[in-house]
């Protein structure tokens, strides 16, 4: 008998039935309930979260039998076929394997001819960015100017790759990436719909394996189905999913917590005999540290246990270790692939948590227990430089004590906390100056004064690409202060801010900015200065202009002229920078 797997069965076939994408859905509603329907939309996002689904249903709205509007009946014929993926005028090409300036002729001499059976034709191109250059701009003149009849829907992964000239010809929209929450709801309301039974950490244990992609997710509940031949349990789908059991990852922490290396390496082994993903393990650790942290730190905040006791691990740890812990986490997660062995590299980085910790006050520092760990590694300036290879902030010098072991680890200056620490935290001694953590530094003068002529340096020197260099490059400077830079446009480069290029440039600037900014474009703002497009322009046809005098006031070629008659073909001089 036939099977329909659950991403298909479960693909939504109206606007109302898709799980998040809402700022997507009100824009295309309100397109289609108005009449103001652009020629060409591209949906951009990472792999299952909707893009061809919100394409077949928009192509449905255009053509349902029962009139355009943003909720197709579903009932009609032309409703029916689309579901089915056989409707002639909606056609749909895999730009990874059509990816020829050959097929795109296709494409365009078949765009011509009027609809078999709908109001409209329409194109829809999945994975575009894989179309070839020459093919693109084939495209280009029909998608600038389409018959009325047509429309383009474009959708892909990766826009980066896609050329200027097509970005500026559509309507861009970008997906986000769904919530642990919204995947859970959806995985939550199938399985009640298909009478299977399951326990809530199988479901979260799913919802949080999908990354992101519902079509993940439910693939991911069709193996646990197929997996469990019934209900799902939470230990089934841990071994399925080969995830480590919650509460192990407590024991590590609560090993970590009290110093003692015989019962941490202990878990690492009974951790062995499950052959676990060690990399899914330092992850698990790193997101238990998170929920620590923001215990600590915003404790008003609700915090899900998930298998941990982070109440009591909160209030045993002190800030600064946990974020010392959390960086180590994530520099161990990095480094596993060159490790001898995944499992030595996990628990090389447990024992590096196991052996540094800040000092505290005068009587504090490395745990008695993890002294000899640090005395086998081979001195102090080994012990200091394998710490110092996992800070992320620089190391002030340690508080004077009473007694120290025979190698002692340099303490680390913490981050400083977003908040202040909690009220049941209990009061320390003051630190000798010289231990007090050093002032944060403040952001570059250059930053702080930033002006028009600042602003065309700093974005020419970023190492910008696509879309988002050409935001940069046309975007004018109006004013920088508190935090907040405004930016003038042209109307005619409005496509250009789309949230996702915004999002990128504020990121790209926030290293010399101190910070990431907050970027608002004002309509006719008087800009300071101009554009760096404009700039470069200009200091083209300035060395262009030279290049040209040069040559024409050189003797030789003023003889060669007037003795040989011999013409300048136009065009044809170059600066020596342009080769």
């Amino acid at each position: 008998m036939s099977y329909l797997v659950l991403a298909r069965k479960w693909r939504p076939k109206r606007f109302a039935e898709l799980v998040g994408q809402e700022h997507v859905v009100r824009a295309l509603s309100n397109a289609l309930d108005s009449g103001r329907v652009h020629h060409a939309y591209l949906f951009t996002g990472t792999r299952g979260v909707g893009k061809t689904t919100i394409a077949r249903i928009f192509a449905k709205s255009l053509n349902c039998e029962k009139g355009a509007g943003a909720d197709p009946c579903g009932e009609c014929e032309t409703c029916l076929a689309i579901d089915a993926g056989r409707y002639i005028d909606l056609l749909e090409i895999d730009a990874a394997s059509n990816t020829g300036v050959d097929n795109v002729r296709d494409l365009i001499d078949n765009a011509q001819y009027m609809p078999s059976r709908g109001r409209y034709k329409v194109y829809l191109i999945d994975e575009v960015h894989m179309l070839s250059k020459p093919a693109f701009n084939a495209l280009l003149k029909t998608l600038e100017e389409p018959p009325e009849h047509v429309k383009f829907l474009f959708a892909t992964t990766d826009p980066e790759k896609l050329l200027v000239t097509v970005l500026s010809r559509c309507l861009q929209f970008n997906l986000k990436r769904l919530d642990e929450e919204q995947i859970r709801g959806q995985i939550a309301k199938i399985l009640e719909a298909e009478g299977i039974g399951a326990d809530a950490g199988a479901i979260r244990q799913l919802a949080k394996a999908a990354d992101g992609s519902l079509r993940d997710g439910l693939s991911l509940l069709d193996q646990a189905i197929a997996y469990t031949g019934g209900t799902l349990s939470d230990a089934d789908v841990a071994k399925m999913l080969g995830t480590v059991d919650r509460t192990r990852v407590g024991a590590l922490l609560e090993a970590l917590s009290s110093g003692d290396g015989a019962r941490l390496m202990a878990e690492v082994a009974t951790l062995a005999d499950f052959s676990p993903d060690w990399a899914g393990v330092l992850d698990a650790l790193s997101a238990a540290l998170h929920r620590i942290q923001v215990k600590q730190l915003v404790p008003d905040v609700g915090i899900e246990a998930d298998g941990i006791d982070v109440d009591a691990l909160a209030a045993a740890l002190r800030p600064e270790l946990v974020q010392l812990w959390y960086q180590m986490a994530l520099n161990g997660r990095r480094d596993l692939p060159l490790a001898p062995g995944p499992r030595a590299g996990f628990e090389m980085s447990l024992l590096r948590m196991l052996a540094f910790r800040p000092a505290e006050g005068g009587t504090q520092g490395v745990a008695a227990s993890t002294a000899p760990a640090v005395r086998a590694g081979g001195g102090a300036a080994a012990a200091r430089a394998a710490l110092e290879a996992d800070a992320a902030t620089p190391a002030p010098k340690p508080a004077p004590r009473a007694a120290a072991p025979a190698v002692q680890a340099p303490p680390l200056e913490p981050p400083a906390p977003p908040a202040p620490r909690p009220s049941v935290e209990e009061p320390r001694s003051p630190a000798p100056p010289a231990a007090a953590p050093a002032a944060p530094r403040a952001p570059a003068t250059a930053a702080a004064a930033l002006d028009a002529d600042g602003w065309l340096d700093l974005i020419a020197n970023l190492a910008l690409r696509g879309p988002v260099r050409e935001l940069a490059a046309h975007a004018s400077f109006v004013d920088w202060r508190d935090g907040v830079l405004r930016l003038s446009l042209p109307e005619s480069d409005d496509h250009l801010k789309a949230p996702f290029l915004v999002s990128q440039l504020g990121n790209a600037l926030a290293p010399a900015l101190g910070a990431e900014p907050q970027i608002r474009f004002e309509a006719g703002a008087q800009a300071s200065g101009e554009t760096l497009h404009a700039r470069n322009e200009r200091q083209r046809d300035q060395r262009q202009a030279a290049a040209e005098s040069a040559f024409l006031s050189d003797p030789q070629v003023q003889r060669l002229m007037q003795q040989q008659g011999a013409k300048l073909v136009p065009d044809s001089i170059r600066p020596y920078d342009e080769g």
